[in-house]
């Protein structure tokens, strides 16, 4: 755990993929085509605990949709990369944007797609109900599920690794 706290200490930007990690990876689409998911309140809230540390936060997904955009300007997230199947790609546009490094960087994913990603970062983190062959991938395993406070460990990690975790607490 110490070379996780280690690595956690040196984060800079949290990337997080949406289905499946913010949201328990179930899709409803209505017959207006419109999509809609479900986030976790407390996930929202360990993220913006997490945002007014200084760690910069991001999201980048391969679909494509308006109530991310709508959930994520909710949260004052403002890199939000939709309908990226090249999540690498998409993830060097974000660190030249902001001036990181991958070696400052900690991506959060669930599914096979979000390896390349994860094969990159300094910090590779699953979670808890993410496919086998991504937890081979991953520095760390979250305690909970996607969608169920998997976001919220992955930020109160940081903010313990960066002694802000308390401060963030003592706030409420």
């Amino acid at each position: 755990m110490q070379d996780i706290l280690a690595k956690a200490e040196k984060i800079k930007l949290v990337i997080f993929d949406v289905d499946g990690v913010l949201t328990d990876g179930s899709l409803f689409i209505g017959d207006d085509g419109e999509e809609y998911k479900a986030f976790y309140s407390r996930d929202g809230l360990g993220m913006k605990m997490l945002h007014s540390t200084g760690v910069e936060i991001g999201i980048i997904t391969a679909r494509d949709a308006k109530v991310v955009e709508h959930r994520m300007k909710s949260l004052g997230i403002q890199h939000v990369y939709q309908g990226r199947l090249d999540k690498l790609s998409a993830c060097h546009e974000m660190l030249s944007e902001l001036n990181f490094s991958l070696e400052q960087t900690a991506y959060v994913g669930d599914d096979v797609v979000d390896l390349p990603v994860m094969k990159n970062v300094s910090l590779a983190i699953a979670v808890q109900d993410a496919h086998p062959i991504v937890k081979q991938h991953a520095h760390w395993q979250t305690e909970h599920d996607g969608g169920r406070g998997a976001a919220r460990d992955v930020c109160e990690l940081i903010m313990q690794a960066q002694g802000t975790l308390e401060a963030q607490l003592n706030k409420f």
